[in-house]
């Protein structure tokens, strides 16, 4: 079962969420994996302290030219959708930020005076916290483009595992796609306020595009008005969970700490909405089916 947890907005409380979640599955004796794919600003390592196995390096292709070679044609820069290459005529630019590494300048180059190079743009950290197992893409300093580090860390997801749970990151973008993509079922958390309801709607037609039944959390439910609860009720999607605004959680949280190991009630809570996950997700198996041809750059 693969769980994806995002939501419309940063802050709403959804990292809070993964780590609990992953947590309370893994004391049940679960096999379980957290995925942290907000390699923008990757956290749940601070609340689980996992201990490092190996760290592997993300590398792109990017295009290199050789000039000796080189007719400037500019073949290169007129199939690059990014911009990514320029064909003056005493030499050829290469802006390794904008590249995408589809390789269509390496390909279609007729004196095939373009080749490949590795340039690194994360890191990938495996390691483990307990029993639970845990996968951190980070991000490197100026990059621009997250989804090929989601990308690696998505490709150590565990095919024997019981449960992985991905963190995913804020927003409704790219790197969004790019870590609910293949999920099961993806846990939208939000808060009662107008920001944090608009920014659900958005993240709610975002899943539905990609054709993944979806829940919501709502945290700090207890501030704010009606107005997430109704939109819920209109739209057919089931509160899975209502978290207070509670100031000993969000101590807890400035401390690192897991609501469920060091507050009472919480493991319960979240005991019960991994089981309710797990019943809507044996429901929903055959009744959902992704489209295909959604690419992220």
């Amino acid at each position: 079962m693969r769980v994806a947890v995002a939501s419309g907005k940063g802050g709403t409380g959804k990292t809070t969420v993964a780590v609990n979640l992953a947590r309370v599955a893994a004391d049940a004796g679960r096999r379980v994996q957290l995925l942290d794919c907000d390699v923008e600003e990757p956290d749940c390592a601070l609340f689980l302290h996992p201990q490092s196995l190996r760290t592997q390096v993300v590398e792109l292709a990017i295009p290199e030219v050789d000039e000796a070679a080189c007719t400037h044609c500019g073949v290169c820069g007129d199939v690059c959708e990014f911009h990514a290459i320029v064909s003056l005529p005493s030499t050829v630019l290469v802006f390794p930020e904008l590249c995408h590494s589809c390789g269509a300048c390496t390909l279609l180059c007729p004196q095939k005076a373009i080749t490949e190079t590795a340039r690194r743009t994360g890191s990938v950290e495996l390691g483990h916290a307990g029993v639970l197992a845990t996968v951190v893409g980070t991000l490197d300093v100026g990059e621009a483009k997250s989804p090929p580090v989601i990308k690696a860390v998505q490709a150590q997801a565990d095919a024997e595992a019981d449960l992985v749970v991905i963190d995913a990151p804020p927003g409704t973008s790219c790197p969004v796609i790019e870590a609910v993509r293949g999920a099961d079922f993806v846990l939208l958390v939000s808060e009662p306020t107008p920001f944090g309801l608009h920014d659900l709607e958005l993240a709610v037609q975002t899943v539905r595009m990609l054709g993944l039944p979806l829940t919501v959390v709502a945290n700090r439910a207890d501030i704010g008005d009606e107005r997430l609860r109704e939109y819920c009720r209109q739209e057919g999607i089931e509160i899975l969970l209502e978290i207070p605004d509670d100031r000993q959680l969000a101590e807890a949280y400035s401390r690192g700490r897991l609501a469920v190991d060091v507050l009472p009630g919480y493991r319960e809570r979240f005991t019960a909405l991994l089981d309710r996950l797990s019943e809507l997700v044996g429901a929903s198996a055959n009744q959902f089916s992704a489209p295909v041809g959604l690419e992220t750059p």
